[in-house]
């Protein structure tokens, strides 16, 4: 099947939504971090999005759960470079989203898709470490969640384009 066979297929609002989700994703993994870097530096920084004891994005990010998901540290050593601020990795899968969905094809569909998946599984996670084990509210940590649901959503629907119109193709 051509490009332009396939680029037909996909929903007209998808790159628009694409963008807007993954330039946000972006902008709040950036802060994040910097608001991590900050208080790491000076404890008394209070960020934009510390509104109150219980509503506090820093507390969140500077917790162990805020680098490696609190994983990584039970398989290398805390200070390892392994074990990356969960904004780190927010930045990095907001850039794949966005690379990968400049390409067109099934296999670029099923990638953003599967790596969607992992977002949301990790992002549940994080939203039950954050109320259970934390009692907090962080802003910028649930507005990541949910344009992570809002990604995979929009993979899936790339997802059904793609595929739906290649089988088809097969049978017709």
């Amino acid at each position: 099947m051509s490009s332009s066979n396939l680029n037909a297929k996909i929903p007209k609002w998808e790159a628009r939504a694409r963008l807007l989700l993954c330039v946000f994703g972006l902008v709040l993994s950036v802060y994040a971090l910097h608001v991590e870097l900050s208080r790491e530096r000076n404890p008394e920084y209070r960020a934009m999005c510390d509104l109150g004891e219980s509503v506090s994005c820093s507390k969140v990010f500077t917790s162990r759960w805020g680098r490696g998901f609190g994983l990584v540290q039970y398989f290398v050593d805390k200070d390892s470079i392994l074990n990356q601020p969960n904004s780190v990795l927010g930045i990095l899968f907001y850039s794949l989203q966005l690379g990968l969905g400049q390409f067109v094809s099934t296999r670029a569909a099923v990638c953003l898709v599967m790596s969607s998946w992992v977002s949301v599984v990790g992002s549940v996670y994080l939203a039950g470490i954050l109320t259970v084990v934390l009692g907090d509210f962080c802003v910028v940590c649930v507005s990541t969640y949910i344009i992570n649901f809002a990604l995979l959503y929009t993979n899936l629907k790339r997802k059904v384009a793609l595929f739906g119109g290649a089988e088809k193709e097969k049978r017709g």
